[in-house]
């Protein structure tokens, strides 16, 4: 039997999809999470002391950014050196589309991986469609039949988190390491505009876009519980959208996994009691 894989983030939007992802393939894999539980081992990426068990006998490693450290890609770069030296050969980073090799936060540990790591992905995933019913927008599509962003008319080709677990799974179990990044993408790229259109087609009332500035967007960030800086780095990918910037839909993800990606009108056909509260 193979080494298991460590899921950071084993509670995640991602993680969790990865976790049953490999076990439906037969792969041993052990969630990390700072909630401890049945499958579950105790891991937190401030408290260095939950590393080493972390990665015990461990042969590679998904690697999900902390979330409230100031310099998370320090912290990542560091654990991974220490899961290295401990035998774990492969890891696959999950960062974003808009963010290169040597860019912020996991551009950095990308650029790392690249120079320093025998085996190594990147996964680059655009926008999750579980924003919509898991994240962010969810409450103001219910309550308010809206949806808030800076983004204006620009285009973003949505994708699924379980495509983003089953593509973390192909590249932690291949035979060979990819050694490369791969930008993940829906088939289709949407505006707002038109998400909100075809939302309101499934679950029988309006719900609309409302362009607000990027600063009204901070605010609203920051009212949530979101830091300063992290307001202001999501709104700064909205104004890239605005832009154009993620306005394509490479072919990596189906190359990975075999198939198309899962269309945004099927997303939407399988959450609408999310945004009805199960009246739909």
């Amino acid at each position: 039997m193979s080494r298991p894989v460590l899921v950071t983030g084993g509670t995640g939007k991602t993680g969790r999809r990865l976790l049953m992802a490999l076990r439906a393939r037969g792969v041993p894999a052990r969630a990390a999470s700072r909630r401890p539980g049945q499958g579950r081992v105790h891991f937190y990426w401030a408290d260095r002391s939950t590393w080493d068990a972390a990665v015990d006998g461990v042969g590679s490693a998904y690697l999900v950014a902390p979330s409230g450290i100031a310099d998370p890609a320090s912290v990542v770069i560091e654990f991974v050196e220490a899961a290295m030296a401990r035998g774990v050969t492969r890891f696959v980073l999950l960062s974003a589309s808009l963010v290169e090799a040597g860019g912020p936060g996991m551009g950095q540990v990308h650029q790392w991986l690249a120079s320093s790591a025998a085996e190594w992905a990147v996964l680059r995933p655009s926008w999750f469609m579980q924003n919509f019913s898991e994240g962010q927008h969810r409450a103001t599509i219910r309550d308010e039949h809206a949806i808030y962003t800076a983004a204006g008319t620009g285009r973003i080709p949505f994708i699924r988190a379980d495509d983003i677990a089953e593509a973390a799974a192909t590249v932690l179990t291949a035979a060979q390491a990819p050694n490369t990044d791969f930008v993940l993408t829906g088939a289709e790229a949407l505006s707002y505009d038109q998400v909100a259109a075809r939302i309101s087609a499934a679950v029988g009332f309006t719900v609309t876009h409302e362009q607000i500035s990027a600063e009204e967007l901070v605010a609203r960030h920051m009212s949530a519980g979101l830091g300063e800086t992290h307001a202001k780095t999501l709104a700064a990918m909205d104004v890239a959208v605005a832009q154009g910037a993620e306005d394509r839909t490479p072919p990596d993800l189906q190359h990975l996994i075999g198939r198309a990606p899962v269309s945004f009108s099927s997303f939407v056909a399988h959450n609408v009691a999310v945004w009805t509260d199960g009246r739909g």
